[in-house]
């Protein structure tokens, strides 16, 4: 990714916006909304059927995910390529072995999370990491700057790639009957993959690497392998599951999977204040994803350091491990307890969802639309959430209906006083003033909505399910 010289800078960007926040909040086309049209849907469909039964199929038979298209991945491979990473994650790597993923986190100096992404470990010297744009482009800077002796390949998502093929295909089957469907699939003795293992095994004779890992939060396994074998492994897991009920799952339920699993996807990562970040800010792009984070919602700061988060906020506090030094420790070690926000669910009041859904017709007013199944119109997302005595609880992000519960849920990282499971909350939907410029944004009146904090994950199977081994013996 190095940039030729005369190529725009973020740092260049932000240097001509002196309100950084107000360009993000109205300027910007978020790439996820970007990759949500007819390009995306050349290689995914919104949806095969309707989301509503796809959804449906993880929580009752199975569905298979088509992950091949979106997800940006990075290689890492030298004799410096664990060091950096343990320089870089704020996870222990005592533990990271060949037959093991990490959910690999990073922060900035000052502990803010820049991104997380899925990391393999695929060798002694090799790893793949899975995903997270911000992440990959702050391991990418350290490999290029810092003076390890390592070396990058990049593979980005469909629709950025000019060759119009990856590196690997990659797919994610979950639910309930997902265990049945692999093991069916495999050929010959099914390991047993505890949660976040992996482990090779041969589907229609090609080697297949498996993780165990649901992005619907059930009993899910994450295949991947050379592109070339896409067709072949695809055809084996549905003809495989079709006795079982698979669903193939398009985009729209796709992308509603966070509300069920609880992953706090793609925060604002923590990089545009501090002198510190100079350098990094000039080695990304003006066109860079960081140049193009979108902010929403009925929250509004000034300061953009008001939209970062800790790792606690995420709720990664059992990823944090102060076993070895990494950016950010320090600033992770002197975070006061009382600072640190919750990650929970919300359950939204029904009542005022259905008055929501109501003010579309007749004269109005109109409040801010409810797209269904994924309800939040940025990216990232911001709902002010306030107690009943009208002080700040915190914030609400990712928003959306999920059929098998047949409720609207957030996640929302909450102040510890406000995070109490069973408190009563108000969040407020839509934007002030009539709403943004941004174009997916129509006119509208601000609501407020009644919401109930809740478990992360919400659903009680999910959260029996989300650490299961799946294969063995019956």
């Amino acid at each position: 990714m190095t940039r030729e010289s005369t190529e725009r800078s973020l740092q260049d960007l932000m240097d001509g916006q002196p309100k950084l926040v107000d360009h993000f909040y109205n300027d910007t086309a978020a790439p996820h909304f970007s990759r949500a049209g007819t390009a995306a849907a050349a290689h995914i469909p919104p949806a095969y059927t309707n989301w509503r039964d796809e959804q449906r199929a993880w929580g009752e038979t199975a569905v298979l995910f088509q992950q091949t298209h979106h997800m940006p991945e990075l290689f890492l491979t030298g004799p410096d390529a664990f060091r950096l990473l343990e320089h870089l994650g704020i996870n222990t790597f005592s533990n990271f072995t060949t037959d093991r993923a990490k959910q690999f986190v990073a922060c900035s100096p000052r502990g803010h999370v820049i991104g997380d992404c899925i990391a393999y470990r695929l060798g002694d010297e090799s790893f793949e990491l899975v995903s997270g744009m911000p992440v990959l482009n702050w391991v990418h800077f350290h490999a290029e700057t810092g003076g390890y002796d390592v070396k990058v390949l990049r593979d980005n998502h469909s629709t950025a790639n000019p060759t119009g093929r990856r590196v690997n295909y990659r797919f994610q089957l979950d639910g309930p009957a997902a265990g049945k469907i692999f093991a069916e699939a495999v050929e010959g003795d099914v390991p047993e993959i505890a949660f976040f293992r992996t482990a090779r095994v041969k589907i229609r004779g090609r080697e297949v690497l498996v993780l165990r890992h649901g992005m619907a939060g059930h009993q899910g396994v994450e295949l991947s392998g050379p592109f070339d074998d896409h067709d072949l492994v695809r055809d084996a897991l549905t003809e495989a599951g079709e006795p079982y009920g698979l669903v193939l799952a398009g985009t729209q339920a796709y992308f509603s999977t966070p509300m069920v699993s609880a992953w706090m996807a793609y925060p604002v990562p923590g990089i545009y204040t501090g002198e510190e970040l100079r350098d990094y800010r000039q080695w990304l792009s003006a066109e860079s994803w960081e140049a193009n984070t979108q902010l929403g919602g009925s929250f509004r700061s000034p300061d953009i350091e008001d939209y970062y988060a800790t790792p606690y906020d995420l709720g990664y506090e059992r990823i944090v491990k102060f076993d070895h030094d990494f950016i950010g420790r320090e600033a992770l070690e002197d975070l006061p307890a009382e600072a640190r926000r919750t990650r929970r669910t919300l359950v939204w009041n029904r009542d005022d969802v259905l008055r929501v859904l109501g003010s579309q017709f007749g004269e109005g007013p109109r409040y801010k639309a409810l797209d269904f199944p994924v309800a939040y119109y940025s990216f990232n997302h911001f709902d002010e959430v306030r107690a009943a005595t009208g002080g700040m609880a915190g914030v609400s992000c990712h928003t959306g209906y999920i059929n098998n519960q047949g409720d609207v849920l957030s996640l929302a990282m909450l102040d510890q006083e406000h995070a109490q499971l069973g408190a009563e909350l108000v969040l407020t939907w839509g934007e002030p003033d009539g709403g943004s410029r941004k174009p997916q944004v129509e006119r509208h009146e601000q609501t407020q909505i009644r919401a109930t904090v809740a478990p992360a994950p919400y659903a009680g199977s999910v959260q029996r399910m989300k650490r299961a081994a799946v294969g063995g013996k019956a």
